[in-house]
């Protein structure tokens, strides 16, 4: 949806009005523009929906648009904060500090501080703790609800292992695992292709050097797209085995297997495999 300027500009005003209670008439610069993107943000937001759903926006008014988009983003942030505490209830950050910064002490403060109607656009956090998804093209309550989806789907997937299992493997991949900032659940699920790729068995954590050379050989004699396919199979079978209503892990975790493949490959053609297992 696109609008000219002369029908946002009262928007801003009437918005305008409501921050400074109708007590000034002046505003500074920075915070018209700041007003601006609320209500741009608003109606953003209306547009993504929009897109989810069968409503129709043809033909409706500036103002009626900001309203209901304004509404969608009100809702989002209760459905952001709902699915928060639903996570926090059984929440491990497996001796991570950044993933527990980031979720636990972070978090609560964007919900403290969202400024839902005058500035919805801010997303407050840094968001230190790196996910699989690209959310770096949102921001306000888009990017926090996108990365708490992250995180969700993230503790599903590392549920399926004993917590003690998760921290070998990444104590066996990096001493300073507690410091690191790095996606935990990648580390995880590298293991688990790895372990695909050699014909090892998950309990089995210890890599031999017949699987390095496995894994070396599948990597010389396969094609790269091949592999990527053979095991975003492996993977279906492996969370449809595991995890009831996966399909929104599953592809969370398939958009991670093609960078996961180009790592390894190179590893393994510097014969490196070691030093990233």
């Amino acid at each position: 949806m696109k609008y000219e300027l002369e029908e946002l500009v009262p928007i801003v005003g009437k918005l305008a009005e409501k921050y400074t209670a109708n007590e000034s008439t002046s505003m500074t610069y920075e915070k018209a523009e700041q007003l601006m993107g609320a209500v741009l943000y608003c109606i953003q937001e209306l547009e993504q929906f929009r897109q989810d759903s069968i409503i129709s926006s043809e033909g409706m008014p500036a103002q009626r648009a900001y309203e209901i988009g304004a509404a969608y983003v009100e809702e989002k942030a209760k459905k952001a904060l709902s699915l928060y505490n639903e996570i926090l209830g059984e929440f491990s950050h497996y001796e991570n500090y950044c993933l527990h910064d980031t979720f636990v002490n972070g978090l609560p403060e964007f919900f403290k501080w969202y400024d839902i109607r005058f500035n919805p656009q801010n997303t407050i956090l840094t968001l230190d703790y790196p996910v699989l998804k690209n959310i770096s093209v949102y921001t306000g309550i888009d990017k926090i609800y996108e990365f708490i989806m992250c995180i969700f789907l993230e503790q599903k997937f590392l549920n399926l292992f004993p917590e003690d299992y998760v921290i070998n493997i990444l104590s066996k991949y990096n001493k300073q695992y507690k410091e690191m900032v790095e996606n935990i659940c990648e580390i995880v699920f590298m293991s688990v292709i790895v372990h695909i790729l050699a014909g090892k068995p998950l309990t089995e954590l210890d890599l031999e050097e017949s699987d390095y050379s496995r894994i070396q050989e599948v990597f010389a004699q396969t094609d790269l797209n091949d592999i990527n396919e053979w095991l975003k199979s492996a993977i279906k079978v492996f969370v449809e085995k595991h995890c009831e209503n996966g399909s929104e892990l599953l592809e969370y975790l398939s958009g991670a297997v093609s960078g996961i493949t180009i790592r390894l490959k190179h590893a393994a053609d510097n014969r490196a495999l070691q030093r990233v297992l």
